[in-house]
């Protein structure tokens, strides 16, 4: 199955690239692609425990399943912003 890829913020400044596209087998889940990528961008790796993911743009959890056309994202943890009080 063919699947995209969209890598955001520090995960795409460390791939040096914010979209791949993938192979991945028939009946893929959410964290085979992540390992796939880890496998082509092995500086992603020290982030596998605090990636979201989402397929189609849904929020997803690591063991969904994936379809050929997918498209996948992952997000480093989001932090920052201003402080109020």
């Amino acid at each position: 199955m063919r699947i995209t890829v969209r890598l955001y913020a520090r995960l795409r400044d460390l791939a040096g690239a914010g979209e791949l596209t993938l192979e991945v087998p028939a009946g893929a889940r959410v964290a085979d692609v992540w390992r796939s990528v880890v496998a082509e961008h092995p500086g992603l790796a020290p982030h596998a425990s605090s990636v979201s993911a989402a397929v189609n743009a849904d929020f997803a959890r690591m063991d969904a399943a994936v379809s050929d056309g997918d498209e996948v994202a992952f997000l480093p943890p989001v932090s920052g912003g201003q402080q109020v009080g």
